[in-house]
């Protein structure tokens, strides 16, 4: 999915949420400092070996869509022109992200995890993982005289209403302009009503929040557009406003003199970055200069030529920014706002394996029918995989303790076993841990992008080499990570008007709060353990900034290692007794 701007010197700067309760569109944009929720890694250009970026094509501020359009000359007309500005990649107040064409890192097509030097233990990984299934396979023939054994996992699966739950999923996805709240709460009453294995249950609920999180950023992103379009809207009408009056030869006395209007940003070449520098610039005044200067049209006061002059100039500046604020990214007219606002455009980011929204995203050229074929197999075979896993080590210790509960075991008692039970389960989850992971984030979204013609497959980076839980929440979900980065954590700071550390703290709660919400649904208990674990993340964060571990990596590593390894199997411990 996608990735940060990349500055020249490799930090990243984001600028992200949308519309205020003022209805303002204040912006806060990530440097260096945010370091708990921003990062990125630069594309690589090496990765685009069958795939065509397209010439990227500077946004000329001239064009056609409005009156002011044409290129025009904003600086001091006695003065010389200044020299031409040196091209640069065009960043919107709101695009805060950009898409590029990547490889996921474990994909094939990607040359640089190719001639990895330690591609020889992703081959020992699959071939560990196949013995390992073999070994399984072989204990299930010799005590049940079936390679599946008793099979109650993939019974429940497959056996169990597994259309309606196609066809509610789809219905689910074709009704994502319904009110957010009543569409979540709908989504997990469902699953509820219909009583459906943790399988579907799981499928159905985190696909919902995927939808959920789609329905919000095109929303908010098109709102924002939509203020907007209005405000240029209002300032090409007062241009014209300001082209009827006949300005007085006398100075005249109207508010405000000329004097007193900054005209330094007219010099630039009018752009979404330079209105959104210019905004920051002037949000400690009082009464903005265009406001004043609207104020000053709509008073019908007698205006000297010099005032119509840097009147119109500022006006005019203003409109042509906000005019490539609405381009956005796109390459196309079709696409920019409101030429976006069709259903086909709408349902193309509905399918599209990302959850910002952006005017357009890079495409890769054709489908890759091997390639997808390829990922539509691995997804099987790593499903097929980790049902054998939990038939083999989990769901015995389930019915286990299912039963100790049914027979009225004291809870002393049950947690005697818990011990035991934990190292029963701690590898057969860790194993279900990695290859959910690789389910999802390498073989399902690698496919949806081949058939979407999704170029950007930046999906995850290296979390497997964190040093801090930071580190991590930023690296193994990218699409997620993205979305909380623009739509919680820089709106937290905007609308609610919290410095970094508050919206980090919001930004988390939210996200544990989510994953408490998963596992409400399948254990149908609420107990908050997952969300006080994940909260305490973040003084482990803090822990891992300290003298004793900030220069330790490999310590660091050891100790989130120790946290995948232990986590998943204490906590559904920690359910399954309680």
């Amino acid at each position: 999915m996608g990735r940060e701007r990349p500055h020249a010197d490799g930090a990243s700067s984001v600028s992200g949420p949308g519309p205020g309760s003022n209805g303002d569109s204040p912006v806060s944009r990530v440097t260096n400092e945010d370091d708990l929720l921003a990062g990125s890694s630069a594309p690589d250009a090496v990765l685009l070996r069958r795939r065509k970026v397209p010439a990227s094509q500077p946004l000329e501020l001239g064009g056609t869509t409005s009156p002011s359009s044409t290129s025009r000359d904003y600086s001091d007309p006695l003065k010389p022109p200044p020299p031409a500005p040196r091209r640069r990649r065009h960043q919107g107040k709101f695009t805060d992200l950009v898409f590029t064409h990547s490889f996921s890192t474990f994909d094939r097509q990607n040359p640089s995890a190719a001639n990895s030097p330690f591609h020889g233990f992703f081959t020992l990984f699959w071939m560990g993982v196949s013995l390992f299934v073999v070994k399984i396979g072989a204990d299930n023939w010799r005590r049940h005289g079936h390679p599946l054994g008793t099979n109650e996992i993939m019974r429940g699966m497959f056996g169990r209403e597994l259309v309606v739950l196609l066809v509610a999923d789809g219905v689910m996805c074709g009704l994502t302009g319904v009110w957010q709240t009543a569409f979540i709460a709908g989504v997990v009453g469902l699953t509820m009503l219909r009583d459906w294995p943790w399988t579907h249950t799981v499928f159905f609920v985190l696909h919902g929040l995927v939808m959920l999180m789609k329905q919000h950023s095109y929303a908010f992103y098109n709102g924002h557009l939509s203020s907007v379009y209005k405000q240029r809207a209002q300032l090409l009408v007062k241009l014209k406003e300001l082209e009827r009056i006949s300005p007085v030869t006398s100075p005249s006395c109207t508010e405000p003199p000329v004097s007193d209007i900054n005209t330094s940003h007219l010099a630039k070449v009018p752009s979404a970055q330079g209105y959104e520098e210019r905004r920051r610039s002037v949000s400690d005044e009082k009464v903005p200069d265009i406001e004043r200067i609207v104020a000053a049209i709509d008073s019908g006061e007698p205006l000297d030529d010099e005032q119509v002059l840097v009147f119109e100039r500022v006006l005019k500046w203003e409109v042509d920014a906000l005019s490539a604020e609405l381009r956005g990214k796109s390459t196309q007219p079709g696409r920019e706002y409101p030429n976006n606002l069709t259903f086909c455009n709408h349902y193309e980011y509905v399918v599209l394996p990302t959850v910002v929204y952006e005017l357009e995203y890079p495409r890769s050229e054709s489908i890759n029918w091997y390639y997808a074929a390829e990922k539509a197999a691995a997804c099987f075979g790593v499903i097929f995989v980790m049902i054998l896993i939990s038939q083999a080590f989990i769901y015995p210790v389930v019915m286990d303790t299912v039963r100790m509960k049914d027979e009225g075991v004291p809870l002393a008692d049950r947690f005697r076993q818990f011990p035991w039970m934990l190292m029963d389960l701690i590898f057969p989850f860790l194993m279900e841990y990695l290859l959910t992971w690789y389910l999802i984030w390498e073989t399902i979204l690698n496919f949806v992008a081949e058939l979407t013609y999704f170029a950007d497959r930046g999906f995850y980076d290296a979390w497997w080499n964190s040093v801090s839980w930071d580190q991590f929440a930023r690296d193994w979900n990218r699409p997620v990570h993205n979305f909380l980065l623009r739509h919680v954590y820089h709106s937290s700071i905007s609308a609610m008007k919290v410095d970094k550390h508050t919206a980090t703290l919001i930004t988390f709660f939210l996200s544990a709060c989510t994953h408490e919400l998963v596992m409400w649904c399948i254990f149908r208990k609420l107990r908050g353990y997952l969300l006080i674990l994940q909260m305490c993340q973040l003084p482990l964060v803090r822990l891992s900034r300290t003298k004793w571990l900030r220069n330790r990596p490999r310590l660091g590593n050891v100790i989130f290692w120790l946290g995948i390894f232990g986590g998943p199997s204490i906590l559904c411990s920690l359910y399954l007794i309680l």
